[in-house]
């Protein structure tokens, strides 16, 4: 599949569809822990293609798992039935313990199963592109440093966190590689804690290392999509913009219309209904209401997408999702009707 082509199919299609980063709520159809569903990639593959059968997106997407690459560095993972695995403590803390760290290969921890997650989801699913999801090289080495330490130790030993970001990008590398040549169209990129640096820090610990990976994996084929759940993002547009990524997905504290206003056109800009504080809520009222706002925000940039801030969570009442996706079809073709009669 021609990705770039894709993309511009995307930016100027008139009735979008909604693209929610919406994977684990498949629990509710599976049956299964998150725990049980983060672990198999027969059950990976099963929830994105029960998602991608209720609801009409532009592509299919796995799951967004922060602790997957930390743990095949040797960091400790903690896991329970129904929450996202988290990671607890650090395995680096001084120069010597960066320079002591090794490099995994692809197969360590859970990465192999994430890969034959996506080889096994693309068997499933065929009538659109399939992404897989990686963590960004910052948000990486945070998990490996700690996630406080860490914006420390790039003011009082840099040194530090440059050592581990070679380590994490060099890994990150054969991980996207191991997606991509397991049939991915995509990944998105989860690279949040940057957001929380300077715009200088961003650049230079951030940034930098990303571009690497975006100029080597990104190809027509193969895409890369920036997602930033960090507030106040909007302030670091230049930073963003500089990954080289052709999707871009924020959070909900972001300023969407600022951010489409200065991110390229040919690029998609995807956001950003919260996923607590709306999807996760007992109201299909404020879901239908709170669409509705950001789509008059944000309809007439042919480059947006209309999507949840972060993932949504595994508990979320299915009417919520539902009245979300009716919410958006209901307004793309009012609009397809003002076409007609303008």
């Amino acid at each position: 599949m021609d990705m770039y082509q894709w993309l511009n199919q995307q930016i100027s299609e008139r009735n979008k569809k909604a693209m929610p980063l919406l994977s684990y709520p498949s629990v509710q159809f599976l049956f299964v822990t998150v725990k049980e569903l983060v672990s198999d990639s027969r059950i990976m593959a099963m929830g994105m293609r029960l998602i991608a059968d209720r609801y009409k997106m532009p592509f299919a997407t796995s799951y967004m798992d922060l602790s997957v690459e930390a743990e095949a560095f040797g960091a400790t993972t903690i896991y329970k039935p129904d929450a996202v695995p988290t990671i607890m403590g650090k395995i680096v803390e001084t120069q010597e313990d960066a320079d002591a760290l090794q490099v995994p290969e692809v197969g360590a921890g859970r990465t192999g199963e994430c890969v034959e997650g996506i080889r096994k989801a693309l068997m499933l699913i065929s009538d659109r592109p399939v992404f897989a999801n990686c963590t960004g090289p910052f948000s990486m080495a945070g998990r490996l440093m700690d996630v406080n330490e860490i914006l420390l130790q790039c003011i009082e030993e840099p040194e530090i966190v440059h050592t581990v970001l070679e380590k994490c990008t060099e890994f990150s590398l054969k991980y996207i590689k191991a997606l991509k040549a397991a049939g991915a169209h995509g990944v998105i990129m989860a690279e949040p804690l940057a957001g929380l640096l300077s715009p200088g820090l961003m650049q230079e610990f951030s940034t930098d290392y990303v571009k690497r990976i975006v100029n080597e994996v990104q190809d027509k084929n193969f895409l890369v999509a920036y997602h930033n759940c960090a507030n106040a993002i909007e302030t670091k547009i230049a930073e963003v913009a500089d990954t080289g990524c052709r999707l871009f997905h924020f959070g909900d504290k972001a300023d969407m219309v600022k951010l489409l206003e200065n991110l390229p056109k040919d690029c998609i800009v995807m956001g950003n209904i919260s996923p607590s504080g709306v999807f996760n809520c007992d109201s299909t009222r404020k879901v239908r209401l709170d669409t509705q706002r950001l789509l008059l925000q944000c309809m007439n940039y042919d480059n947006f997408i209309i999507s949840s801030g972060c993932d949504i969570p595994a508990d979320t009442d299915l009417d919520n999702i539902d009245k979300f996706f009716e919410t958006v079809e209901l307004g793309y073709y009012k609009r397809m009707l003002w076409d007609t009669v303008s």
